[in-house]
């Protein structure tokens, strides 16, 4: 059973419908369900099927980390034909010849009534050095299957860079080829609640909020909770336990989608050592990676694959743009795996009310707010109106304290949102000394902007406000079930 993606199915069908030659691109981060939602909606419509090999294995290696071998890849590709019922033949010596099979096996199959779906999955691992990969593909395309309106070819990749700039944006014989794009997003708060209602779970929205925290919305890594186990007890078995099932995730999901790897696991540790994250000249000297277009690129592709995001600290021009990291699943992994917590034969359950742990939750819930910004929009009645989010830290000085905003939305409305993200298993409560943090902070934004802008205090929370004499400081509060909301 599939959960959500009712807008990626209703699509994918209605280009099946089409009566038109279509090239689909589906892209999305490792394990984030592409396979399965092609699998679940095309289930007996496909024509041929297959899926590269990975890369992670370490006969197939070379010391940039791609497969050096196309053959093997060749061999793979030649065996998909023959298990689909191609008739035996010589394997292909280069992919030209491997996708003049393919279309050979497709004409066999053609009766001109029914669609013939190919769904080529993984396709980045295909293109292994020097292999010609994508000289065969824009051949099989432009020189035979653009021209027949009953073929959809659909290709999928966890490389949203490779995607990206092979494909989408080719500038050379597939330019322009594409006819439909799709990418494919981690599940929001409210289909993680689905997912656990889907598999007899127990739980409260709080403990799914904290599992989000944790491994993000990735339908994979969310199968490896078992309902018969307590929140606690599940991250132990996920993580900590000698054979837990993500414990080496890390490193799979960097070799997989980057021929660099290593450094783009340097880039990404670097950018997550700060909660505001870094600069560009900050990441270059925490990394010693020298400052090129080939630095940018690596940027771009953590950005297209959504480990980070880039932004402008509020009231600072575009010189001063940060790189943060935003993807839950690193977070928790740098902070509580790869710093070696879990060799300390300490059980989650007796470290969850610890202050690296508390700590952790304030960080995290940051970002399941910046991973929910249309729900929160929606909350506070403003979906319809163009906004850019940031945060905002200033370090203090022999003249003024420090002040650090978590989230910051500009409306084009001429209001800003001054958010508050507090994680607490309980209603918030403003103390005196708070609310004296909280009008010295508006204080120092409305010093930043117009005079004809307002400054609206608003609370990002669990379960709401307890009401004081200080709760009027916030205008607005949002709540996880506005956060839960589809």
């Amino acid at each position: 059973m599939i959960i959500g993606r009712e807008k990626e199915i209703e699509k994918l069908n209605e280009l099946y419908d089409s009566g038109s030659a279509e090239l689909v691109a589906l892209y999305g981060r490792r394990r984030v369900g592409k396979t399965f939602l092609v699998d679940e909606t095309f289930k007996k419509r496909m024509t041929f099927y297959h899926s590269g090999l990975s890369p992670i294995d370490d006969r197939y290696r070379t010391t940039s980390g791609r497969i050096s071998k196309m053959k093997d890849q060749l061999k793979h590709f030649y065996r998909s034909l023959l298990m689909q019922g191609m008739k035996k033949s010589k394997q292909p010596a280069s992919w030209l010849d491997a996708f003049y099979m393919l279309e050979d096996y497709l004409q066999e199959r053609d009766d001109s009534e029914n669609r013939l779906l190919v769904f080529i999955d993984e396709i980045q691992w295909l293109d292994t050095p020097r292999s010609g990969f994508m000289t065969g593909f824009e051949a099989f395309w432009n020189g035979w299957a653009c021209h027949r309106s009953n073929i959809m070819v659909i290709v999928c990749g966890s490389s949203t860079s490779w995607i990206m700039d092979n494909l989408i944006n080719n500038h050379g014989g597939l330019y322009g080829r594409i006819t439909y794009r799709i990418k494919l997003d981690p599940f929001s708060l409210y289909e993680c609640e689905e997912y656990f209602k889907a598999k007899g779970f127990e739980i409260s929205r709080y403990d799914i909020t904290f599992a989000y925290m944790a491994v993000g919305g990735i339908p994979y890594y969310l199968r490896y909770f078992d309902r018969k186990k307590s929140l606690a007890q599940n991250i132990d078995t996920v993580f900590f336990e000698s054979n837990a099932p993500l414990k080496e995730e890390y490193e799979r999901l960097f070799s997989s989608l980057f021929v660099n790897p290593d450094t783009m696991k340097s880039i990404v540790e670097a950018i997550g050592s700060k909660n505001r994250g870094l600069t560009r000249q900050e990441v270059l000297a925490k990394t010693g990676i020298a400052n090129s277009g080939e630095f940018s690129n690596y940027l771009k592709a953590l950005i297209s694959g959504s480990f980070i995001i880039k932004y402008c600290s509020f009231g600072c021009s575009r010189k001063e743009e940060y790189y943060k990291l935003v993807d839950p699943f690193c977070i928790f992994y740098l902070r509580f795996v790869k710093s070696g917590l879990h060799k300390q034969n300490l059980s989650w359950v007796n470290i969850a009310d610890s202050g690296m742990v508390t700590a952790w939750k304030g960080y995290a819930f940051e970002n399941v707010c910046f991973n929910h910004i249309r729900q929160i929009k929606a909350a506070l009645g403003i979906s319809g109106v163009s906004t850019k989010e940031s945060l905002w830290a200033k370090r203090g000085d022999e003249d003024s304290a420090g002040a650090q905003i978590d989230l910051l939305i500009e409306r084009k409305d001429n209001v800003i949102n001054m958010c508050e993200v507090k994680f607490y298993n309980d209603e918030f409560f403003v103390d005196r000394n708070y609310h004296f943090t909280l009008v010295r902070r508006k204080k120092m934004v409305l010093d930043m902007v117009s005079p004809r802008i307002a400054v609206h205090n608003t609370l990002i929370t669990t379960y709401g406000l307890k009401r004081n004499e200080y709760s009027e400081d916030f205008i607005n509060i949002v709540t996880l079930e506005d956060l839960f909301k589809k």
